[in-house]
């Protein structure tokens, strides 16, 4: 197999899981500054279904995986690109692995 399929199979795993750790810190997280955000986003489009995108992690996914593709494509997948997906890809990855390692209120 070439390189340039497994640099393709790398950046859609990576890709993958940074636009799902984006998605849910821009629609469920508690992040103050992403807090405010999706707030004034709220407010700006109460009237109007658009409001549903900010809490929506279905609806944003879309988007967000648009703009990494885009981005992906458009750079070549330069560094700047490897290293936003990947810091969020990890994090989403260690956030999985803590969530399962956590025991719950069973002490299962």
């Amino acid at each position: 197999m070439t390189t340039e399929f497994w640099t393709i199979l790398g950046a859609s795993i990576v890709g993958v899981f940074g636009v799902a750790r984006l998605t849910r810190l821009t629609s469920e997280d508690s992040f103050p500054p992403v807090v405010t955000v999706r707030n004034w986003w709220i407010a700006r489009f109460n009237k109007s279904n658009w409001s549903e995108l900010a809490i929506c992690p279905f609806c944003q996914a879309p988007y967000h995986a648009a703009i990494a593709l885009a981005w992906g494509w458009l750079s070549d997948l330069h560094w700047s690109w490897w290293a936003f997906y990947g810091w969020l890809a990890l994090a989403y990855a260690a956030a999985i692995v803590v969530g399962r390692d956590i025991p719950n209120a069973d002490g299962d």
